[in-house]
């Protein structure tokens, strides 16, 4: 880690929002990362990520996606500022290890939340250990930000119900051995409708039915479901408490997403620095010109106000207050900032910024996806909206 890293990191973990666990576990975590992660292949990403699922496991770090102890946690609860903070870390270091370690807490989170104990002891272990990849599957087709839009349906028979349709961009499709699948079971229209279940991999009925390539190579699939049976045992809470499963769910890890987006920001600007510190031209440095200096400002500020804004939202809930609003400024300011941080980045290499390789280059790509997953930026800004006016008729009825 140069100079400027470690003090940014320093600078940090001095605020008020954290502990001295926290500062213990960013201290940790840099220096696996750079161990670990200096050289990650991208060739064929499917076993990539399953390696790194295995040493992400194999160093404890996935612990901190499971709530409970017994069922191989780090905590009885999930640290929001920890795993904040290891996605911060490895995104700095490398994109595919931060998807990694996302997918194993967002794919297991509401097992953690609604899960009975046999469904805990039966996945979560293995979760946190690195032995099995999870995966969520919320959108489809044609219901994405819109949830409760959904159309794959669940119908009960017996002791069993039958799933019918199709889940798309789900992240580890493809090598997850197993899935939390969100399907409409028709207690109430809309939202009320929908129930959860946990979906093993190799169910009949459960296929594949696209591997989707994007511009930051990730497992990305879509899955089609004909009639594809799932025992009652494997509901997650009642039925028709699906959404609300979901929506817990992405309050937890939403906040999370803004700390990857905000460890691509500082890798950016610790490449933007040191292009500006050594690029010669016109008989001085890059950084020499006013310019130059103004636009590395702007990176700093920006990262700054995105680093408060995640690590209030992430203390917040630490403290069990909902921070849904709070969850969805942290996610909207720091993707979209880090968007700008990272061109700014570019820019300042010139041409080699976008050559194939180049750091920045593959920061440019992996930055764009988290403007639209869990929550694409202008849904934040609903939420947002929205929250407030309900807060203002809540005060002046």
């Amino acid at each position: 880690m140069n100079a400027a890293a470690e003090q940014n990191l320093h600078d940090a973990l001095a605020w008020p929002f954290f502990e001295d666990h926290h500062r213990t576990l960013a201290t940790d975590v840099e220096e696996w990362a750079r161990l670990h992660l200096a050289h990650v292949p991208h060739d064929n990403v499917d076993d990539t990520c399953r390696a790194l699922v295995r040493k992400l496991g194999a160093a404890g770090w996935l612990r901190y996606g499971v709530g409970g102890t017994a069922w191989g946690g780090h905590g009885d609860t999930i640290d929001t500022r920890a795993v904040c903070l290891l996605r911060e870390t490895l995104a700095k270091h490398s994109g595919l290890a931060d998807f990694a370690l996302a997918m194993q807490g967002l794919g297991s989170g509401a097992i953690t939340l609604a899960g009975t104990d046999a469904q805990k002891s039966r996945y979560l272990p293995r979760v946190a250990n690195g032995e099995a990849l999870a995966a969520f599957a919320l959108s489809e087709p044609n219901a994405g930000s819109d949830v409760a839009a959904m159309a794959l349906a669940a119908r009960a028979d017996g002791h069993d119900y039958v799933l019918d349709g199709e889940k798309t961009w789900i992240s580890n499709g493809g090598i997850a051995d197993f899935y939390v699948v969100f399907a409409r079971t028709g207690e109430a229209p809309g939202a009320r409708g929908i129930s959860a279940f946990v979906v093993d991999a190799d169910t009949p009925g459960l296929e594949i039915a696209e591997r989707i390539d994007v511009i930051a190579p990730h497992p990305l699939a879509r899955l089609r479901f004909t009639g594809a049976r799932v025992n009652k045992s494997q509901m997650l809470g009642a039925p028709g408490e699906g959404f609300k499963i979901a929506m817990r769910t992405l309050d937890i890890f939403r906040t999370s997403v803004a700390a990857a987006s905000l460890g691509f920001a500082r890798r950016a600007m610790e490449e933007g620095l040191a292009r500006a510190a050594s690029r010669q031209m016109f008989g001085q440095t890059l950084g020499d010109f006013q310019l130059t200096q103004a636009k590395l400002a702007q990176m700093a500020l920006t990262i700054d106000s995105s680093a408060l804004l995640v690590y209030r939202a992430a203390w917040l809930r630490d403290q069990g207050v909902s921070v849904t609003r709070e969850a969805a400024m942290a996610k909207w300011h720091a993707s979209e900032g880090a968007q700008q941080v990272i061109d700014a980045a570019v820019q300042l290499w010139g041409g080699m910024g976008v050559q194939s390789g180049n750091i920045v280059e593959s920061l440019y790509r992996e930055i764009r996806s988290l403007r639209i997953y869990e929550g694409a930026t202008e849904v934040q800004q609903l939420i947002v909206g929205r929250d407030l006016l309900k807060a203002y008729h809540t005060e002046h009825p």
